[in-house]
């Protein structure tokens, strides 16, 4: 662990200096853009708003790049560092995100979260939603399928003056990625949800969507560009 967080400390450095080494026509806003998602990438921060405040902070800014301009260079980033084989993990997460889904398919799932979008970096988990009304059957039938869950808990968030409650489990898939599985209300299924990240309609895959992919273009990426 201590060696990873050198590794991560002293490829950290060479990217901040990568960034300020970056050629006269790269904006400054996109060098702020780029510098939070350093930050984030090896994480230095580990939340957005805290990522853009030290980065405009370091160019001496007052203004803040979008959530999405640095989504877009944290996906370049990790594709600089990570090549190939990030393509390769990409695929293999979506194959095993589908093998849940399948297992889970009476609770209409969609895939979610960065597997769905195919930005992936390290330590990504795969993110899964399903609609039930009784969240400890979701977790039974995982268990039964083989499924190694660690802990499950419930969440409130509120949003605009919305209070929303989901049933989070968290798991391992057989390649030892991470899973996490929110479980909304059935209800809820149907809903339009806007991501704040890339601010546009968080509509996932389904089963029969993923499989389309998977079969026709496994590494597609799906962001607002």
């Amino acid at each position: 662990m201590e060696q990873n967080r050198r590794e991560n400390h002293r490829a950290l450095r060479i990217s901040c200096e990568t960034v300020n080494a970056l050629p006269d026509d790269f904006d400054l806003k996109r060098r702020v853009a780029r510098e939070a998602a350093t930050l984030l990438y090896f994480g230095a921060e580990k939340e957005y708003k805290q990522a853009k405040d030290k980065a405009a902070q370091t160019f001496g800014v007052h203004f803040l790049p979008s959530n999405l301009e640095i989504a877009l260079e944290l996906d370049k980033i990790a594709e600089e560092n990570e090549g190939a084989k990030r393509k390769e993990r990409l695929v293999q997460m979506r194959r095993e995100a589908l093998d849940v889904m399948r297992l889970l398919s009476g609770f209409c799932p969609v895939l979610i979260g960065s597997v769905w979008r195919g930005t992936i970096k390290m330590e990504s988990d795969i993110d899964i939603a399903v609609y039930a009304d009784e969240p400890e059957e979701v977790t039974r039938i995982l268990k039964a399928g083989g499924v190694k869950v660690s802990k499950s808990a419930w969440t409130t968030v509120n949003k605009r003056g919305v209070t929303l409650e989901s049933f989070h489990i968290y798991a391992q898939t057989p390649a030892k990625h991470g899973l996490e599985i929110v479980v909304r209300s059935r209800e809820e299924k149907g809903k339009k949800r806007k991501c704040e990240t890339f601010g546009d309609e968080l509509k996932g895959l389904n089963i029969k969507e993923l499989e389309k992919v998977l079969e026709s273009n496994p590494t597609q990426q799906f962001i607002p560009i």
